[in-house]
Formats: structure tokens, C-alpha cells, sequence
């Protein structure tokens, strides 16, 4: 799997410069493949660019501006979402890409595993969450139906 960066390579916007350079250089600190994809001299890279990008992730005048992000066809985002994903430490996922051998996962996943098993716990048999009160006022209940049905048993 290639990652394709689309790119303006003449771009006289300093910004576009600069998010391209952030792109391509923390792909090249991961060490992931990817094939840098000019815009500004070939015509038909600007076209497929274009007609990819899904009508959702396009600007109100609807060009989208470089770098565009794609896994092979598969569209993966712009900078902004790249960016997000970089901050959320999910760059792998972003891509579409297995993370490599020996990576730890997101603490972030781990805390919500967490804190999914945590609510279902406080759940009650309806489903609905329990409160602390009411977790108490049934420990209690079973407590004193404890020695209710021991005395039974004799």
C-alpha cells in the first residue's frame, strides 16, 4: 500500500508550504511509503485529486487545496484531519495503515475500554445507570435478606 500526497509544488502560499513540509516529514519520520503527487505540473494528478476528494471534505468553492491525503484510492483526509489524527497519536489509523510490530496502542483506547466496562457495571438490570445511593440501599437489602433465608434453611 502506497500513501499519495497531493501536493502544489509552486503553491506562492506560505501556509500550503508549510502543512505539505509537516506531511511529508512526519510520514518520512514513521517511515511509511508514500509517492508525493504534484498538482501544479501535471494536469491529470490535479484532476484525480479533484474528482476524489468526497463532496463532504470540499471547500464551499469546491477545490480542494493541497496537501490531500489518499491510500492508494482511498480517500484518508486533508491537513486538518491529518493533523488531528497526528495530536490523537492515531497517524496508523488515519492512514489506513497496520501499526508497526512492537507499537503500543493508544492509551486513549485503553481508558475508554475502561471506562466502557466501569458504566456497564453501574448499570442496573433495566439498564439504567444506578446511582451510589442505590447501589448501597441494595447491598443492604441483600444483607438482610442474608440471615432472613439462613434462619429459613434451619
Amino acid at each position: 500500500m502506497v500513501i499519495k500526497v497531493f501536493l502544489a509544488s509552486s503553491s506562492g502560499s506560505t501556509a500550503i508550504k508549510k502543512k505539505q513540509q509537516d506531511v511529508l516529514g512526519f510520514l518520512e519520520a514513521l517511515k511509511v511509503d508514500y509517492a508525493p503527487l504534484d498538482i501544479a505540473c501535471n494536469e491529470d494528478n490535479r484532476m484525480w485529486m479533484r474528482e476524489n476528494v468526497p463532496v463532504e471534505k470540499k471547500p464551499t468553492n469546491g477545490i480542494p487545496l493541497p496537501p490531500q491525503i489518499f491510500n492508494e484510492e482511498s480517500y484518508c483526509g486533508d491537513y486538518e484531519t491529518f493533523f488531528d489524527a497526528k495530536e490523537d497519536n492515531a497517524v496508523y489509523a488515519f492512514l489506513g495503515l497496520p501499526p508497526p510490530p512492537g507499537s503500543k496502542k493508544a492509551p486513549v483506547k485503553q481508558e475508554e475500554a475502561q471506562e466502557e466496562v466501569e458504566d456497564d457495571e453501574a448499570k442496573g438490570e433495566d439498564d439504567q445507570p444506578v446511582s451510589e445511593e442505590e447501589e448501597e440501599l441494595r447491598q443492604l437489602e441483600e444483607e438482610e435478606e442474608a440471615p432472613e433465608q439462613e434462619e429459613e434453611d434451619e
